[in-house]
């Protein structure tokens, strides 16, 4: 038989193949990233499938935890993270270590990863947000920026989560099983505001998505 040393039961055969390509993936609570990421006094947020559970406290099983931070302030994580966690840059060229005094991110790197030596598994994945004079960049259509308070909110564990419409805007994409149930958990408790811009957006990043029926009381 096959061993599967540090490799999580269940996986996908393609979260399997990823693993074993780049290493084994053992995401952080929100807790610990809550102790790790408040200690660098800078803007993050969680954003994803947690962020949808924080604001309707419907849980569902997690593969992971979808932090997010400024682009423009990967230096200053990777010096804040010297001596803890190993940053590596991410993105289609592949990873590549970063240190302090090489800390810029590559043109196609969108994510840094971060994990405490070569032997442990990937603690965080996060996912980096460009902005505009320190206004928060909609990534799906990047003419869009917002005040971060706009687009983001503050639960009472005291973590930033991005709102559930902007969480399930970005969902619409990938149509997966587990994002029809975070659209099935959110729309009900979702006001005419909120629904009408999800509608709006997905329409046009996806006129013919098969939310909209749905998210339109069709």
């Amino acid at each position: 038989m096959e061993q599967r040393y540090w490799y999580a039961d269940g996986l996908d055969p393609e979260e399997l193949a990823f693993q074993r390509l780049y290493g084994p993936v053992e995401p952080a609570t929100r807790e610990e990233a809550a102790e790790f990421f408040g200690g660098l006094g800078l803007d993050w947020w969680i954003a994803g499938g947690w962020a949808v559970e924080a604001f309707t406290g419907v849980s569902r099983p997690h593969e992971d935890l979808d932090v997010s931070f400024w682009r423009r302030q990967v230096p200053e994580l990777v010096e804040y993270a010297e001596g803890r966690y190993h940053v590596w840059a991410a993105g289609s060229g592949g990873i590549r270590a970063l240190s302090p005094d090489k800390s810029a991110m590559p043109d196609d790197a969108d994510q840094v990863w971060l994990r405490e030596h070569a032997l442990a598994p990937w603690k965080y994945d996060v996912v980096l947000n460009p902005d505009r004079d320190g206004r928060w960049v909609f990534r799906r259509d990047p003419s869009l920026d917002y005040a971060l308070d706009e687009v983001t909110w503050v639960a009472d564990d005291g973590i930033r989560y991005v709102n559930p419409e902007m969480a399930l805007a970005y969902k619409a994409k990938s149509d997966r099983p587990k994002d029809r149930a975070d659209l099935a958990a959110a729309l009900p408790l979702l006001g005419a505001a909120r629904r009408t811009w999800l509608a709006e957006m997905i329409h046009q990043l996806h006129p013919d998505h098969a939310w909209l029926e749905q998210i339109n009381g069709g």
